[in-house]
């Protein structure tokens, strides 16, 4: 069971594999992904028990000092998002799609939480991948009004900056979910 998930992430791949060395030693938590994103950072992204997780962070941080690029903690993290980060999600014929994309992957899982405890929708997508220059997007679903309650949630909780963009698509077309939809390059294993 994770009901934590915490991310950080470092301006230096040396120092990254040293702290999930540390964090592990130090701690129970299960190591979703570690590994480079763009452009030559090392994310590390891991899950647990709250305490476990806490415990574990706090190490990271002070393993990997100055070369803390960002950081994210989510304690009770909502349980859409590790199946999300699998690739495990999907949608069948929704109303509305909203899309966000972010500057970061913290900030994406931030507002990805948030729009999915802050509104009535349901998580279509979400992706991390190394691909996106350090981006992140995600995909919620419903009815027009709760996706556009959660959108407005992801954009209160983001800072300036943070937001790249945000898109409300009524009644997608079914060609555009298959694209939309499919499966990132790569899968975290949860």
């Amino acid at each position: 069971m994770h009901d934590a998930l915490a991310l950080v992430e470092l301006g230096s791949i040396a120092r990254g594999y040293r702290v999930v060395d540390a964090m592990v030693k130090k701690s129970p938590v299960t190591v979703l992904e570690a590994n480079l994103v763009e452009p030559g950072k090392y994310l590390i992204l891991f899950a647990g028990g709250v305490a476990e997780v806490d415990e574990a962070f706090t190490e990271a941080l002070q393993v990997g000092g100055a070369e803390v690029l960002d950081r994210l903690m989510l304690p009770m993290v909502h349980p859409a998002i590790l199946p999300a980060l699998a690739g495990k999600l999907s949608c069948q014929a929704p109303d509305t799609i909203g899309v966000v994309e972010t500057a970061s992957v913290s900030s994406g899982l931030l507002a990805c939480d948030r729009a999915l405890k802050d509104a009535f929708v349901e998580l279509a997508g979400l992706r991390i991948t190394p691909g996106l220059g350090g981006k992140a997007y995600f995909v919620v679903h419903g009815s027009q009004h709760d996706v556009e309650a959660a959108l407005a949630a992801a954009k209160g909780h983001l800072e300036d900056g943070q937001l790249r963009q945000l898109e409300l698509i009524p009644r997608p077309h079914e060609d555009f979910l298959a694209v939309i939809l499919r499966p990132a390059p790569f899968r975290l294993e949860t």
